[in-house]
């Protein structure tokens, strides 16, 4: 599996302008399947304890224990080219169910 062109592009665009990204976390979650598995990323701005402002780019994995074996499979092993080709990524997150990708989890691992 290849990492599309178009994907590549609205990914430099993302790091550079800032121009495509999720605005509400429920809503970004809340955007993929149940039972297929998907790569996402998405950048997260959050304050740090001293008060500076910083944003995290991050590679999500997602990979639902309803989605078929083999297409877990081919995530697993698809999933080290995408991060090679997607340079600038800062912070990598599998998980299985939504509460391994929760708010809480997405703060802790940007800090």
């Amino acid at each position: 599996m290849a990492v599309n062109d178009d994907c590549k592009l609205k990914f430099l665009e993302l790091k550079a302008k800032r121009t495509y990204r999720f605005i509400i976390y429920d809503d970004f979650t809340a955007s993929l399947p149940t039972n297929e598995c998907r790569y996402a990323i998405y950048d997260f701005d959050f304050v740090t304890e001293e008060n500076c402002q910083k944003s995290k780019i991050f590679f999500i994995a997602w990979s639902p224990d309803t989605s078929r074996v083999r297409s877990k499979m081919l995530y697993a092993s698809s999933k080290d080219r995408f991060k090679r080709e997607l340079d600038g990524i800062q912070v990598e997150l599998q998980a299985t169910d939504p509460t391994e990708m929760g708010l809480d989890v997405i703060r802790g691992r940007a800090n």
